[in-house]
């Protein structure tokens, strides 16, 4: 491969031969109080916490993803994902809507076993979310079509067994909010996605599983752990 021919990470865009390039992946830490719970914190409202994927984490639409190398114990998360549209920095919540292009199902995979140990340590997360294939993806669905979805059940199940399973409705910082305050601490772009927290009920995965997951009104996906 041609060093200057790398291929830009990408997700599909629904009803469309278009795609939507990713420039960066930003994801929201526990933002929902019965995830928060289960991870051993209080769920309140001071100022969500952000953390980031490098671009071609993102998968969209894969059949396989690979277990990944240094863990034991790989979870899952199921998560909202937003997908900026257009440019804004210091976005008031009133207006933060008008910046997302659409919405997508994302997988948010972790390698819990090494973020335990930089939480332990006082490290980063990067090693624990930011590995290759961590972020599937559904295909972009245009905020245009579907409109700005604040409820409706998010669920994964895993070999056919419901493991998560929330409400939009039951988001600590909706994505309003959220896209609000992240717009505080950087620039968004277009190529911006911003997975925006995972309901309780996460767990290990094993290689041969299947998991499954969706969101009322938006779309399924569907993953085999290689």
């Amino acid at each position: 491969m041609n060093l200057f021919d790398l291929p830009q990470p990408s997700v599909a865009i629904a009803g469309s031969n278009d795609r939507y390039p990713v420039r960066r992946v930003y994801c929201v830490g526990r933002n929902y109080g019965e995830h928060a719970r289960e991870m051993g914190h209080d769920p309140d409202r001071e100022p969500p916490f952000f953390f980031m994927k490098p671009a071609d984490a993102v998968v969209c639409q894969a059949k396989t993803v690979r277990y990944p190398p240094r863990t034991v114990d790989l979870h899952h998360e199921v998560e909202l994902v937003a997908a900026i549209g257009r440019r804004g920095e210091n976005i008031p919540k009133n207006q933060a809507l008008e910046h997302v292009f659409g919405y997508a199902v994302g997988i948010d995979l972790t390698r819990r076993d090494l973020q335990k140990e930089a939480k332990k340590l006082g490290r980063p997360w990067d090693t624990a979310k930011g590995f290759d294939e961590s972020a599937p993806i559904s295909a972009i669905h245009a905020a245009a079509d579907i409109g700005h979805p604040s409820t409706g059940r998010i669920w994964l199940a895993v070999n056919d067994a419901v493991r998560q399973q929330g409400d939009l409705n039951e988001l600590i910082w909706d994505v309003a909010e959220s896209v609000a305050e992240l717009s505080t601490l950087f620039r968004l772009e277009p190529g911006d996605l911003l997975f925006t927290g995972t309901p309780a009920g996460v767990g290990p995965v094993a290689v041969g599983d299947r998991v499954t997951g969706g969101i009322e009104g938006i779309d399924e996906i569907a993953i085999t752990i290689d």
